[in-house]
C-alpha cells in the first residue's frame, strides 16, 4: 500500500539515505558529496508552510520524498519554489514519483507560492515528461552547466505558474 504524508523529523534518516543514493549513483542532483544527518536536519528545519517535505511509504517503508525548496535566499523570491523528487533505488519506474509530484504540486497550489521551478539534468527525459503532464513548461536549457561522472551536462529549466 502507498501512502503520501508530510515528513517528520523521524523520517530524516530515510530521506538522507535516499538522497545520498542519488548523489552517489545519479545525475538527478549535482551534489557530489554525501550529506550527513546533521546537514539534513538543518535543511528540514529551515523552511515554512510554503516549503513542505512529503514522503511516500510503500509497505510501511519510506521509499521516496518530494520537497519544495527556496529558489533563492533573496526575499523577493519567496513566492517561488524549486521542486525536488527522489525515489529510492529499486522503487523507480513504479509511478511513485508521479504520485509525489501530483501531491506536492497540489500543496503548492494551496500555498502562497506563485511559481514552481524544476531543474532537470540531461538524460532524464522521463522526469521532463512527468513534469509536462502536470503543466510545467520548458523555459530554457542551460548548456553544460554541471559536471558529474566525468560528463558535462545540460539542465532543462521548467516552470509551472500556480496562480
Amino acid at each position: 500500500m502507498k501512502n503520501v504524508r508530510p515528513a517528520t523529523f523521524l523520517d530524516l534518516q530515510a530521506i538522507t539515505d535516499i538522497y545520498n543514493q542519488a548523489i552517489l549513483n545519479t545525475t538527478a542532483t549535482f551534489d557530489t558529496e554525501i550529506k550527513s544527518l546533521e546537514d539534513r536536519e538543518t535543511w528540514f528545519t529551515n523552511r515554512d508552510e510554503n516549503f513542505p517535505i512529503l514522503v511516500i511509504e510503500f509497505n510501511n517503508s519510506i521509499v521516496g520524498y518530494a520537497a519544495l525548496n527556496k529558489w533563492s535566499e533573496r526575499k523577493a523570491y519567496d513566492i517561488t519554489a524549486e521542486i525536488s523528487i527522489y525515489i529510492s533505488e529499486g522503487f523507480r519506474g513504479q509511478g511513485l514519483g508521479k504520485i509525489l509530484l501530483n501531491t506536492i504540486t497540489l500543496a503548492a497550489r494551496n500555498s502562497k507560492l506563485n511559481s514552481l521551478l524544476a531543474r532537470i539534468t540531461e538524460g532524464n527525459e522521463q522526469s521532463i515528461y512527468m513534469h509536462q503532464n502536470v503543466g510545467f513548461i520548458t523555459v530554457g536549457v542551460m548548456k553544460k552547466v554541471g559536471e558529474k561522472f566525468g560528463r558535462k551536462l545540460d539542465v532543462t529549466m521548467m516552470q509551472l505558474m500556480l496562480k
